[in-house]
């Protein structure tokens, strides 16, 4: 494989996006409107893949967001080499930064801060995935462009090490000290002093800030491995853009991801594997496995060519951010209901499962046409 083959957009990496996006948008939503027609004991085993670990462990669905962020990260090598070679494009940099920073800030509010409710006491500041792809993109954008991959790497072990050292030795207002319970870690206290009001689900009730007790995820703090997850990624797209055989990248891919989930699952041991706060252990758990599934993907689709019947999950893929957005903030349901209410009388509890169907249909619809007209809403 030549200097400009490594070049080419990864088709790969499209539909690893797209397959990301179908369980976010579209599979999630409808397996479980089937749980009141399958009445068995494997479908709930298997539904259980499709929810989040409470609090400690990981569970297939806890890959969805950090695999989302990973693959954000594997652009970066792709989309901002040239700034890293050319000092004179680095207002152009700048200013692309920027804008893809704001703008997935306020995407991320329309889709769980409450922006559209047009209402101050109900508008959360950091609340998103989107915002976290934001904080992560921004720095590991920087770095790739300002410094080597050895600091990179450095930065990333820093970075992990920062945030169990904080989790573990700081104490600030009751919170902290080695205590990772959902109400009494760190990065849920400072989230609490620092965003007040404003963090997801408070209110204020008589003039005082009331918090959610069962909401425990927390943002702040865990920036710091927002940072590393899209780093991973930056990693993973270096050595995919390298002029290394296709087979040494195959062996990376493979290596990288299998040491990274056991150093994750050992340094979970002492410092818990939670995705609610992003713990460091988790961090390398889930970009580990996200490696792996880049590798397979890589290796079934680029390295061995089978590219037929990836239209689909490109639709997907080349349009995340799109079926992300619409589909958190439209609901499709009442122009489904219009057309299919009247199959309610025949299918009684099967219903709500067509009605999440058709609602992914027409998302899959939106993103189809646009695909085909090569419309791609990128920020």
């Amino acid at each position: 494989m030549n200097r400009e083959q490594t070049k080419q957009r990864l088709a790969s990496l499209d539909a690893l996006r797209g397959l990301d996006l179908l369980m976010l948008v579209a599979v999630d939503r409808i397996v479980f409107k089937l749980q009141p027609l399958i009445h068995a004991d494997w479908y709930n085993t298997f539904l259980q893949g499709f929810s989040h670990k409470e609090w400690e462990g990981f569970s297939p669905w806890d890959l969805v967001m950090p695999l989302f962020m990973f693959m954000s990260g594997v652009t970066i090598p792709y989309s901002l080499a040239r700034y890293r070679q050319d000092n004179t494009e680095r207002g152009a940099f700048y200013r692309r930064l920027i804008r893809r920073f704001l703008l997935l800030w306020v995407l991320g509010m329309v889709c769980q801060g409450n922006l559209l409710s047009l209402d101050s006491q109900h508008i959360y500041l950091f609340s998103n995935t989107l915002q976290a792809i934001a904080v992560g993109y921004l720095f590991a954008a920087l770095l790739f462009v300002y410094t080597k991959p050895r600091t990179q790497v450095l930065v990333a072990i820093g970075l992990l090490i920062t945030f169990w050292a904080a989790m573990e030795f700081v104490t600030i207002g009751g919170y902290g000290g080695g205590d990772y319970s959902a109400q009494g870690n760190l990065a849920e206290g400072i989230d609490r002093m620092v965003l007040g009001r404003f963090r997801d689900r408070a209110e204020m009730v008589d003039g005082v800030v009331v918090f959610q007790d069962w909401y425990t995820y927390t943002w702040l703090l865990s920036s710091l491995n927002f940072v590393v997850t899209v780093l991973t990624g930056v990693f993973a797209g270096e050595l995919l853009r390298s002029n290394k055989t296709t087979g040494i990248k195959q062996r990376w891919l493979l290596g990288l991801g299998v040491g990274m989930v056991a150093a994750g699952w050992l340094l979970g041991l002492v410092h818990p594997v939670i995705k609610h706060i992003w713990t460091s252990s988790m961090t390398l758990v889930s970009s580990g496995y996200s490696f792996l599934l880049l590798w397979i993907f890589y290796s079934w689709i680029d390295c061995r060519g089978h590219r037929s019947g990836l239209t689909f999950l490109k639709v997907y893929g080349m349009n995340s951010i799109t079926a992300y957005v619409v589909s958190n903030v439209v609901s499709f349901s009442s122009v489904s209901e219009s057309l299919l209410h009247g199959t309610e009388q025949f299918l009684g509890e099967g219903y709500p499962a067509l009605i999440a169907f058709a609602n992914a249909a027409i998302v899959f619809g939106i993103l189809y046409v646009m695909y085909k007209r090569g419309v791609f809403l990128r920020v």
